[in-house]
């Protein structure tokens, strides 16, 4: 069994470095160029839609842009916020954090590009809808084989394994702080699970409407009260990043090469922008044009990388915890809160991984959920996934198997490779949704409405959802 597990990481190894991170950073750059850098001009508009759709009034069975931003946030903002950047800065050193950064910034566009082209290609079900990777890869690329296959990767993937790893790390954390039973914690945490995803995306939306807010809040405001008072050491840590990023030291020794592995890697991995994750969230939203939730899901990006897993790694870097990778992952963010706040750190840090794990336990379950529905309209094979999901979450919050998990990290490689292919073949689909956007607010029009005949490629067998009754239109 370590033979096979040796080969797995070996060719993971090589599949993450050598053929994805240039893949994501080429295209993101890309997109970054051809957008014009939206994701740096219409930062204001961003926070203004996600603003309007966290308070305005929501239709009935419907899941509003703010929930759906809440969905995608709660797959992305996972132990890796707190454990995977304490790696990273133990491995590669505090010039970690500069690559963390420029890969989020270059890749939010393509975490524009991809929401946008899932709100373009959704379909109803329902009240609501659902779309995808797998969606315009049939509707826009004539493609079905191919999503059918990303289909079934991001199900094994996200729905199932990777939720067992997040059950994993909240019964161990949970044990080691407390000295729980991890048998019952796994038992309850199965149980609230399973009664969230059988009530289908709007008691997922509404969970994830809640915790959200309340475990980034609670995170952001005690990084804050560290760097308040911290206030006088920032200049240096901030000179600490940069010199580890381009310093002459680093160069020498080779340090640079090992921050801008680890900072790009843990960043790409935090933020899932462009590997085709987060879009199944964003087609979910009703909202009156694609680019709309284009926009909020690209303020994913930033939300999760340039704020929560900077708090992470200001809690360390102003800390006295030791940097020479003797302590690496989510013991060396509780030594270091530890050492800032006292002895209750270490109890906040376990109840932010409950919280966290648990909110992506219910965002990846979706993400399997929508594409389970792409495969197969047939209820059945929807509740087989259901109890699989719980199963495997009760299973990973007792077992750890090292090989089950790096293997859907191949999945998962798999699963983005298919996505970037697909998203840069319909990008200029997505180009002319953000030029119609731009086109009706520069004619005064404070909330555009998408009109699928802007756009002379899309056919009205691809924009089934688009309703000419004002009444199912939102902002």
């Amino acid at each position: 069994m370590e033979f096979f597990n040796n080969i797995i990481l070996a060719f993971n190894d090589f599949l993450w470095t050598y053929v994805l991170i240039a893949m994501l950073i080429i295209i993101g750059l890309y997109f970054t160029i051809k957008t014009r850098f939206v994701q740096f001009g219409n930062l204001k508009e961003m926070f203004r839609l996600l603003g309007d759709g966290a308070t305005a009034e929501k239709k009935e069975h419907s899941v509003s842009s703010f929930q759906a931003f809440c969905i995608s946030t709660a797959s992305r903002v996972g132990t890796g916020n707190l454990a995977g950047i304490a790696t990273a800065i133990a491995i590669g050193g505090p010039g970690a954090i500069f690559w963390m950064w420029l890969i989020a910034l270059v890749g939010a566009a393509s975490s524009f590009i991809e929401s946008t082209l899932a709100q373009i290609y959704k379909v109803k079900d329902g009240h609501t809808f659902r779309g995808g990777p797998a969606y315009y890869m049939e509707k826009g690329l004539k493609k079905r084989w191919m999503g059918v296959t990303f289909a079934l990767l991001i199900t094994i993937a996200f729905g199932l394994v990777f939720n067992s790893v997040q059950a994993n790390t909240i019964t161990l954390s949970l044990n080691n702080s407390f000295g729980f039973n991890r048998a019952f914690i796994g038992a309850l945490i199965t149980i609230f699970t399973t009664i969230i995803i059988f009530g289908g995306v709007n008691r997922i939306a509404k969970v994830s409407s809640i915790l959200v807010p309340i475990m980034a809040i609670a995170y952001i405001v005690v990084a804050l009260f560290i760097v308040v008072k911290n206030i006088g050491q920032i200049p240096s840590v901030l000179k600490l990043i940069f010199e580890n990023a381009f310093g002459i030291n680093q160069i020498v020794g080779g340090g640079i090469g090992a921050a801008l592995m680890q900072g790009i890697k843990r960043g790409l991995f935090s933020n899932e922008a462009g590997m085709g994750s987060a879009p199944n969230a964003a087609a979910t939203a009703t909202v009156s044009h694609p680019v709309k939730q284009g926009f909020i899901q690209t303020l994913g990006v930033f939300t999760d990388t340039i704020i929560i897993c900077s708090c992470t790694a200001f809690i360390i870097l102003l800390s006295d915890a030791p940097l020479d990778g003797t302590v690496k992952g989510i013991e060396l963010t509780q030594i270091a809160l530890n050492s800032q706040v006292g002895s209750w750190g270490g109890i906040f840090i376990s109840i932010c991984i409950l919280l966290f794990a648990f909110s992506s336990i219910v965002g990846n379950y979706y993400y399997g959920e929508a594409n389970i529905q792409f495969i197969t309209d047939k209820k059945i094979y929807l509740q087989i996934y259901r109890i699989a999901v719980g199963a495997m979450v009760f299973f990973g919050s007792l077992v750890s198997m090292d090989i089950v998990w790096n293997l859907a990290d191949v999945f998962m490689g798999f699963m983005a490779i298919i996505n970037l292919i697909a998203i840069v073949l319909l990008s200029k689909i997505a180009f002319k949704a953000l030029d119609d956007y731009k086109k009706q607010k520069r004619a005064g029009i404070k909330d555009p409405i998408f009109d699928a005949s802007s756009i002379p490629e899309l056919s009205d067998e691809e924009i089934e959802w688009q309703s000419k009754n004002e009444n199912d239109i939102a902002v």
